[in-house]
């Protein structure tokens, strides 16, 4: 098991480069998702910072939701998250 101090001190590599921290996430409840919030969520998950389901549970996003982000984003970056540009990705 991790000590308190490890989990704050754990860090993922972000889509723009830089190490993110469970600190640096969007609050949970948070209701206007822009791209880089999705794109940072994605990123704490894939580096196993969060897991799905504690991602899940934390921003109040069902699987198929979350996984629609995770395609979109392996598929076509950050770009690909934008709500504007939905149509043209999928």
């Amino acid at each position: 098991m991790l000590s308190q101090s490890a989990i704050t001190s754990a860090a993922v590599i972000g889509p723009d480069g830089r190490h993110i921290t469970l600190a640096d996430l969007p609050s949970p409840g948070i209701k206007r998702w822009v791209t880089r919030r999705k794109a940072e969520v994605v990123a704490a998950v894939h580096g196993g910072l969060l897991t799905e389901e504690d991602a899940c549970r934390r921003y109040e996003l069902t699987k198929e939701e979350f996984g629609g982000w995770e395609r979109l984003y392996e598929r076509h970056g950050v770009k690909g998250l934008r709500t504007t540009r939905l149509q043209n990705y999928r």
